[in-house]
């Protein structure tokens, strides 16, 4: 059973999403403040966080810092809850680390969908590191090492959020264009690199910022 912990100051907003994920057959915890959300998370470690940005003391930016600060929680799925328009909110919050947004008010098949694709895609993206290259540890602080491949800095930052298994329109989010850019951006990148797919242009990208030697061609 996958667990959540869920992060939400507002009382029916919380039972409301709690009730959705339990009736899913989620194991959910869940905190009224970022304070008790990061207890939480220590006890229980949980699969995935779903929080607000905008709390008393504690807030959502700040809880996320904090767990992207520690190796423990460094990749944990992290999903934010922001009011409808507050876009900085959001681009700050994916800048941080934030796997995903959902807008309040939060509808049952939006939830449901954003659960699933996150705790799948991170699943799987784990899954392609360890197959294609037991004991990567890639740094992703900074994608100067991606210049290295012969690549502009703007598409060198495309790359480094390609290669951490986020789409187009996260990118797009991530960086402030559109998702059209985002998409020319990944199609120069493939030319420069000489690759044909998504995963092929990450296991390069993951490589350089692993500190590995590239992995022999078959």
């Amino acid at each position: 059973m996958k667990k959540i912990v869920v992060i939400e100051d507002q009382p029916q907003m919380r039972r409301n999403i709690c009730l959705i994920l339990t009736m899913e057959g989620y194991e959910i915890q869940s905190a009224a403040d970022g304070g008790s959300g990061l207890d939480l998370i220590q006890q229980h470690q949980p699969d995935l966080v779903i929080c607000d940005v905008r709390m008393p003391g504690i807030g959502g930016h700040e809880v996320l810092q904090r767990l992207r600060a520690d190796p423990d929680t460094a990749t944990l799925p992290f999903v934010f809850l922001t009011a409808n328009g507050e876009r900085e909110d959001i681009r700050g919050g994916m800048n941080l680390g934030a796997d995903d947004y959902l807008t309040k008010p939060v509808t049952r098949e939006d939830l449901l969908a954003t659960v699933s694709s996150r705790l799948t895609r991170k699943t799987a993206h784990r899954a392609e590191i360890a197959a294609a290259r037991p004991g990567f540890h890639p740094d992703f602080t900074s994608p100067e090492p991606l210049l290295a491949l012969g690549l502009t800095a703007r598409e060198a930052e495309v790359l480094l959020w390609v290669a951490q298994g986020k789409g187009n329109a996260d990118v797009a989010t991530l960086l402030g264009m559109s998702e059209k850019t985002a998409k020319k951006h990944m199609g120069n990148i493939f030319d420069k690199l000489g690759v044909e797919n998504r995963n092929a242009a990450s296991m390069m990208a993951l490589e350089r910022l692993s500190g590995s030697p590239p992995a022999p061609q078959g």
